[in-house]
């Protein structure tokens, strides 16, 4: 950013719509700052409140660290994540076929712009 656009050799109408374009592009880029300003509050408080209960005794090994619902044998199996090593539920992680493995879905959400960067995606 920080470069001038010379709109001299544009009539009033071109030069406008090219006005407008800039400006939307601009809003359009200050809301995706904020969207994932948001993101990264809401996984840095998701990482907080994970520390907190893994401290209690044995908590992570009953209960699934991202919902608090108990793990039983058949119905609702404890599956390690990936990414944090946390155990979570089975409507907590999706399976990452790239990996082979669960992603709870606070890693998944904190992947997905990496991943989008590693891509050259803006």
């Amino acid at each position: 950013m920080g470069r001038k656009l010379d709109l001299s050799g544009l009539t009033d109408d071109e030069a406008e719509h090219v006005l407008k374009v800039v400006q939307r592009d601009m809003k359009l880029r200050k809301k995706e700052e904020e969207r994932l300003s948001e993101m990264k509050q809401e996984l840095t408080e998701e990482g907080s409140r994970c520390s907190i209960l893994s401290k209690q005794h044995r908590f992570n090994e009953h209960c699934c660290i991202r919902c608090c619902v108990p793990f039983t044998f058949l119905f609702n199996p404890k599956r390690q994540c990936l990414d944090c090593q946390y155990n979570v539920c089975k409507t907590c992680c999706t399976y990452s076929k790239r990996d082979r493995a669960w992603l709870c879905s606070a890693c998944q959400k904190g992947r997905k712009p990496k991943d989008k960067r590693r891509r050259g995606v803006k």
